[in-house]
């Protein structure tokens, strides 16, 4: 799922925490961040965000567990924009914007 705010005033990285987010480590252009919903890591929303001008562009997804790698990789994450990630950016949304 993608969010784009719009105009804002205060550093991504202090934006998101106050959102329930961790930054893990920047990769590229962009910035990971994960919330878990348990406290065993998993499920949780990972997001990768960057700036564009004065906008921060958010891109996340579900991670229910794990990713497994090796033969038959699997990264058993949820794309969809729908259930709990509408509800999750709905929830981003009205904390940033």
């Amino acid at each position: 799922m993608r969010l784009k705010i719009e105009n804002i005033k205060e550093n991504p990285v202090n934006l998101l925490r106050r959102a329930g987010y961790t930054f893990q480590r920047n990769e590229r252009d962009e910035m990971s961040f994960v919330r878990p919903m348990a406290r065993s890591g998993y499920p949780r929303f990972h997001m990768y965000a960057h700036l564009e001008g004065l906008a921060l562009v958010i891109n996340f997804h579900l991670d229910q567990k794990k990713e497994t790698y090796g033969q038959g990789t699997r990264h058993h994450g949820e794309y969809e924009d729908e259930g709990a990630l509408q509800v999750e950016a709905r929830r981003i949304q009205s904390l940033l914007a």
